[in-house]
């Protein structure tokens, strides 16, 4: 009868960067009331990131996300059974689908919207190591906050961009099909979607981290002067690009291979490609991403239509590094399912 408003926190726990924000629902409507950023400097000062990232929030209640070797995630068709059933099915047949033994895992799965053929159900699976959840559970648990949903990176991509949607004054063009590209420091997280839906997902090891240590190569320079240049080129552009083109076109064409693969899966076009990450703040790879996938490719900042409350959220800041937080936006937009 009376609206309530809710707090959740969206973690993002990168390799080299935690990436954090409060959002509120107050009922009708959603507004960012928090937002931090804080670099790793090594594996241990991981629990002072997150503290540094999520300090001054309201609330501790957390969705926060795994990735990696440790996760699997497929889509698999298989005869139609109720949903009550399906948990029971997927653990009998689960060695069938993932490398590890089932004891090992926390199993997830659900019944997929579209409909597959015949006497066939399409079902997503997910299976990610108990060690790494315990691990990370820990984590949160271990600096004060309150873990409510373990999710996943690509799908909080998929989120994020949902939440965008709900929040645009654009009405999308029918059953758009759009490929969300997210290239993080250590990996890149491939979500295709028509119609908010999953249809594909995909983490490929290459990422921002792979185009520094080309950088660092070619021009014989440190690391960290390699990671400076990359955000800030300047007047160096020209000897960026020619420094890091062959690293960006390697993931490209990685990107092409699972664009590909979709397309003569479901006989459907990938209309346009969303691009975000570190990484994306690279003008000219999205520049070259276009030319190897001959689509649309552009870059996009989950919180462009957000509510941002003002004197509590850092607005400059959060501009600047909007590319960076689409998988943090969507784990807190968890908060419209609350």
């Amino acid at each position: 009868m009376f609206n309530r408003t809710r707090r959740l926190i969206g973690l993002d726990i990168g390799s080299n960067c935690v990436k954090a924000v409060e959002l509120t629902n107050t009922g009708s409507e959603v507004i960012l009331t928090g937002y931090g950023q804080a670099e790793m400097v090594s594996e241990g000062s991981k629990a002072d990131a997150v503290v540094q990232a999520t300090r001054g929030f309201k609330t501790r209640r957390t969705v926060s996300s795994v990735s990696g070797k440790s996760v699997i995630v497929r889509f698999l068709n298989m005869a139609k059974t109720a949903d009550e059933n399906l948990m029971n099915v997927i653990r009998v047949e689960a060695d069938k689908y993932i490398p590890f033994d089932v004891e090992e895992v926390v199993l997830d799965a659900q019944r997929m919207p579209d409909a597959a053929a015949g006497d066939d159900m399409r079902v997503l699976l997910c299976a990610v190591k108990r060690s790494l959840i315990d691990e990370h559970v820990g984590l949160l648990q271990g600096v004060g906050l309150q873990p409510e949903i373990v999710d996943v990176d690509s799908f909080a991509l998929g989120n994020a961009y949902e939440l965008r949607t709900r929040l645009s004054a654009q009405v999308e063009e029918g059953e758009r099909t759009v490929a969300l590209v997210d290239v993080g420091a250590n990996k890149t997280n491939v979500n295709i979607l028509r119609g908010n839906v999953s249809f594909f997902i995909r983490e490929i090891y290459l990422g921002g981290d792979d185009l520094t240590s080309s950088i660092s190569k070619r021009l014989g320079i440190e690391l960290h002067s390699a990671e400076n240049l990359k955000r800030e080129p300047g007047e160096n552009a020209d000897q960026l690009r020619e420094a890091v083109i062959s690293s960006i076109e390697d993931l490209g064409n990685e990107i092409h291979l699972s664009l590909d693969y979709f397309e003569n899966q479901f006989d459907k076009s990938v209309d346009e490609v969303f691009l975000s990450g570190g990484a994306s703040r690279l003008k000219f790879l999205g520049e070259a991403f276009e030319k190897i996938f001959e689509k649309r490719v552009r870059t996009w900042d989950p919180t462009e239509n957000m509510k941002i409350e003002e004197g509590t959220v850092d607005a400059l800041k959060l501009k600047e590094n909007g590319l960076q937080i689409a998988i943090a936006v969507g784990l807190g937009a968890r908060i419209l399912k609350d």
